[in-house]
């Protein structure tokens, strides 16, 4: 069976020891987590877990059996058709083409979020795959240090 990469939320309650049992479910039986974000959701005691993963059909349904009989988990979506974005932030030398970052980011959805005397910080907030592509394009501008956020996704 072809392995396929697969959007997988959980809407959970936010309480403590949550977050260990979903990682823990996937260490027990080897799955990876490519991508895994955790916030909770405004105004309730829930949380939304956004996990990124590969497996083939078999194992992604291993994977959302698991997760709907854990305690704590309210409901597990399987994103189909969705709006999926990721975000990361880059420090860059001062002295490097500040416009040309600049006019970079903005293709990025982003924008030169923080400058100083020896760096300038820019962000850029994409589909994962023009994520790689602005992560490639910046190579040029001899980044310093690059922090990538994990995905979110919501339904359409």
């Amino acid at each position: 069976m072809q392995e396929v990469r697969r959007v997988i939320s959980a809407i959970v309650m936010n309480e403590s020891s949550v977050l260990a049992r979903v990682s823990g479910l996937f260490a027990g039986r080897g799955y990876n987590i490519e991508s895994l974000t955790v916030a909770p959701i405004p105004n309730s005691d829930l949380s939304r877990i956004t996990i990124v993963t590969k497996g083939n059909q078999r194992i992604i349904e291993q994977i959302i059996k698991q997760l709907n009989k854990l305690i704590s988990t309210l409901k597990v979506i399987e994103h189909e058709e969705m709006v999926e974005k990721e975000m990361v932030l880059i420090k860059f030398p001062a002295g490097e083409h500040l416009g040309d970052i600049q006019a970079l980011c903005q293709t990025y959805n982003g924008g030169i979020v923080n400058a100083g005397e020896h760096m300038v910080i820019a962000m850029a907030a994409d589909e994962s795959k023009r994520i790689e592509h602005f992560l490639e394009a910046s190579q040029r501008y001899n980044p310093l240090e690059i922090v990538r956020g994990g995905i979110v996704a919501i339904e359409r």
